[in-house]
């Protein structure tokens, strides 16, 4: 992608999410596009000059896209800044099989469940797994259903849609 291309795409986002990594900014941006496909891709890599003389030639930044939603990640190096739950991602899903999906691959090797649909990546950042039909049911007009969805959501790690209409429904 040309980098003419890559401002046109990154000007009709007004905001963009970055993210401070010590040194897996390109790591992290190719596990993302992996995950999630389809519309995603590395738009541009850049590189600390000499201005940076212990990383000259080293990954500075790279720009990615997640199923059309750009992000930026940096190799800020080792700070005191790391990620916590108090930013998350948020992934509206279609379906169970989707949830099921991105759950595997982001909790692989060395993420960690939370709870209520929420998960920790192995570079500790946090998503939350939401399936569409979630908010289908906490928007019904069975108020004790919603509770009792609710009550059950509170108690899943990973979403489970048939479980929260279950216990909607209470069944």
């Amino acid at each position: 992608m040309s980098e003419q291309s890559v401002q046109s795409a990154q000007s009709a986002q007004k905001i963009t999410t970055f993210l401070w990594f010590d040194d897996q900014a390109e790591e992290a941006a190719g596990f993302y596009v992996s995950v999630f496909g389809g519309d995603s891709r590395i738009a541009e890599t850049t590189r600390y000059t000499e201005t940076f003389p212990d990383q000259a030639g080293r990954v500075m930044t790279v720009d990615f896209v997640l199923a059309g939603q750009h992000y930026t990640a940096l190799n800020g190096g080792k700070q005191d800044f790391s990620f916590n739950e108090s930013i998350s991602l948020s992934v509206d899903c279609a379906s169970q099989e989707e949830v099921d999906e991105l759950w595997a691959k982001l909790t692989a090797d060395g993420g960690q469940e939370g709870p209520c649909g929420w998960l920790k990546d192995k570079y500790g950042l946090s998503w939350q797994i939401v399936p569409r039909a979630l908010r289908e049911i906490l928007s019904g007009e069975d108020r004790e259903g919603v509770n009792r969805a609710v009550g059950a959501m509170m108690k899943m790690k990973k979403l489970d849609v048939a479980g929260l209409r279950r216990a909607y429904e209470g069944a």
